[in-house]
């Protein structure tokens, strides 16, 4: 068989495993189930989202963002401020509250805004998360900018928003206008 037209079968595949699962996949299994190095998974993944596939890379896998036209979904860009020691807090409070933290924003003096998805909506995740970070000894986006950085936060009411920003100000983790 042709290799383009297996490539384009394979990623029709991941596609439909990706849209089944109802939680993230990480590349490596990704990369087994398609008996095809995790390299040709990035590779494949890299070119569906050129196609505007609305594929996301968390840290606890890759998802495949689908309408969802169930209940109101209300979201707001916070600004924080805290150590790479408190990070699980921040995120246990945050989940806590009923709120998904959709990404981490900081902004570099060099390559300006960076970002990274992470779809993190309860305290399983908030301890991947950690671990994650553990075993491969990445750093913290917020530790380029001395702990400062923006979270979008998303939650099914503004009311949830709103008391989770309180928990964290009552934290001193919250950055208020001065």
């Amino acid at each position: 068989m042709d290799k383009k037209l297996l490539g384009e079968r394979r990623r029709e595949t991941i596609i439909k495993w990706l849209k089944e699962s109802p939680e993230p996949i990480i590349g490596e299994e990704l990369s087994k189930r398609a008996n095809v190095s995790r390299q040709v998974i990035v590779q494949d993944i890299s070119l569906l989202k050129a196609r505007n596939e609305p594929i996301v890379a968390t840290s606890q896998g890759y998802i495949y963002i689908q309408d969802q036209p169930k209940n109101e979904r209300y979201s707001r860009i916070i600004a924080v401020k805290h150590t790479a020691e408190e990070t699980l807090d921040e995120l246990n409070l945050l989940v806590d509250h009923g709120v998904t933290v959709k990404d981490v924003i900081v902004e570099h003096p060099v390559y300006g805004e960076i970002s990274g998805s992470l779809m993190i909506s309860n305290r399983f995740e908030v301890k991947r998360f950690i671990e994650k970070l553990g075993e491969t000894k990445a750093s913290l986006l917020s530790l380029l900018t001395d702990g400062i950085h923006l979270h979008t936060i998303e939650a099914d009411s503004p009311d949830r928003l709103d008391a989770a920003c309180e928990a964290l100000q009552e934290a001193n983790f919250l950055l208020n206008d001065q």
